[in-house]
């Protein structure tokens, strides 16, 4: 068993989640599942994020989807083959 994830770290949520939802959308078809996670609740929101992809399709699309996150200030996206 393979598994392709992509973790994106968010360091300037309030900032780039608008960007970084325009562009999970667009490359919505490669995405199986997603996993958001951020500290704060209510008014206390932390300005950094954690994002979790499960990616299918190939291993040139995920660089694509990975090269245009990092162009974002703030944003880090690092692809990870996970193999049983």
């Amino acid at each position: 068993m393979k598994k392709d994830i992509m973790l994106i770290l968010v360091n300037k949520r309030k900032e780039e989640a608008v960007m970084v939802q325009k562009i999970l959308t667009g490359w919505g078809c490669l995405i199986k599942t997603r996993l958001g996670i951020h500290d704060g609740v209510l008014g206390d929101c932390a300005n950094a994020g954690l994002i979790i992809l499960e990616l299918v399709g190939s291993k040139k699309k995920h660089a694509e989807l990975s090269r245009k996150l990092n162009l974002l200030k703030g944003v880090v996206a690092k692809l990870v083959e996970l193999k049983a």
